[in-house]
């Protein structure tokens, strides 16, 4: 294949991306409008209240975007520390003095807008991870410090998230970087103890906490408690219920009259369901699938080892919050809190959504001019002939690759 050929199917994926993102956009603004109007009428005496500051938020979003695409994302290599030390602290302002509602606190308050450090802190896990993958696959690192300092960086976040609390985003942030280590070769071995202990922990945090539980069994039979914790994800069902194939039409919602909470954010999904039927919701599953074919085959094609984990990762994390999104409100897994990227109502959000957007652009753009990603049957076996080299080489013992293989001491028995 030509260069040229190479470039042109690049772009091709680069403008899928762009494209499904534009059209999640605009889908997200006509419907954040909808299911907003009635209650911003009451509470503010304007019905496009949310609409108006969603429209800034998108167009912030956009700016970020191209700025974001215009960059080398090669410079993000010095900077995925620091960004990540700058979330860590946003995480620990929120701790000691954040805003909150419906009994999470989340956002730090700057008067004219808020922020929600959370939203940042799974960019800086994704960045943190494949910077330390890469170092790792270029023998700059051992695989004791690989696992060390993944395993206390994740951590960190994970506990600063959890006090807030938000468990939909530590399961986001966690399978996030459960995808990079999977892009980045590790050994199916590590890959499977890693998802053994994540579902155990995941267990351990929803019976932890009272509420979480009765969202576990809200899920399992909503209607055991039909006016508490199951009451949203019935008032979601009826919406699907009522839209049927093509919906009771754009702006004829009866759920957004306060019978659906968070009808512009958590549970957009069930108003388009009701207002535009399945061909509506089946519009918003096919922008996220060609979101996710761009941004895997963008992942693939470039020639960097840090741009394919970088791409991969976030455009992982996006889809998969959409899909956790998905599945909450349609009672497919219980509810999180977790709202669908670039569409649902939140500045944080949607900036920050664009502009890992435009990272994964970014790394279509410039990917093809980067050194050549080593070829081999996995990022353990390579760095294991390579162990096995230098012993054969100066006789001395080194530290066992990152499939957890035996120790030197071991071998030479």
């Amino acid at each position: 294949m030509s260069g040229h050929q190479r470039y042109a199917g690049g772009a091709a994926a680069r403008y899928l991306v762009m494209g499904s993102a534009v059209f999640l956009v605009l889908m997200g603004l006509v419907m954040v409008y909808s299911a907003a109007s009635v209650s911003d009428y009451v509470n503010f005496g304007d019905s496009m209240h949310h609409m108006k500051r969603q429209l800034l938020f998108a167009a912030i979003g956009l700016v970020v975007l191209f700025v974001a695409r215009a960059v080398d994302f090669r410079s993000l290599k010095s900077l995925a520390w620091p960004f990540f030390a700058l979330c860590v602290a946003g995480l620990v302002t929120v701790a000691l003095m954040g805003v909150g509602k419906w009994g999470a606190t989340r956002w730090i308050d700057f008067g004219l807008f808020t922020v929600q450090p959370s939203e940042y802190a799974k960019l800086a896990c994704v960045l943190v991870a494949a910077l330390l993958l890469t170092q790792y696959s270029q023998r700059r690192i051992t695989s004791k410090d690989l696992w060390g300092r993944l395993f206390v960086a994740c951590g960190i976040v994970v506990a600063l998230v959890m006090m807030q609390p938000d468990m939909g985003t530590t399961m986001a942030i966690l399978i996030t970087v459960y995808l990079v280590l999977l892009l980045g070769g590790v050994d199916a071995r590590i890959l499977g103890s890693v998802f053994g202990a994540g579902v155990a922990g995941a267990l351990v945090l929803i019976f932890a906490a009272s509420y979480r539980a009765e969202r576990l069994m809200a899920f399992l039979d909503p209607w055991s408690d039909s006016q508490g914790a199951g009451y949203q994800t019935i008032q979601a069902m009826l919406a699907f219920g009522s839209g049927g194939i093509d919906g009771v039409g754009l702006g004829m919602s009866r759920q957004k009259f306060f019978y659906l909470p968070a009808a512009h954010t958590d549970f957009i999904f069930a108003i388009i369901g009701e207002e535009l039927g399945l061909i509506g919701t089946l519009s918003i599953v096919v922008a996220f699938a060609l979101f996710a074919y761009g941004g895997f085959r963008i992942a693939i094609k470039t020639k960097d080892h840090f741009g394919r984990l970088v791409a991969g990762g976030l455009t992982g994390m996006i889809v998969i919050q959409a899909l956790m999104n998905m599945a909450a409100v349609t009672n497919l897994m219980p509810v999180t809190g977790i709202t669908m990227p670039l569409v649902s109502y939140g500045g944080s959000s949607m900036v920050f959504t664009l502009m890992c957007t435009g990272i994964i652009m970014s790394v279509s753009s410039h990917g093809a001019h980067s050194a050549p990603v080593r070829r081999g049957p996995s990022l353990d076996k390579e760095n294991g002939r390579a162990d096995r080299h230098e012993r054969r080489r100066n006789g001395r013992p080194h530290l066992s690759s990152i499939d957890g293989g035996r120790s030197a001491h071991k071998r030479r028995a």
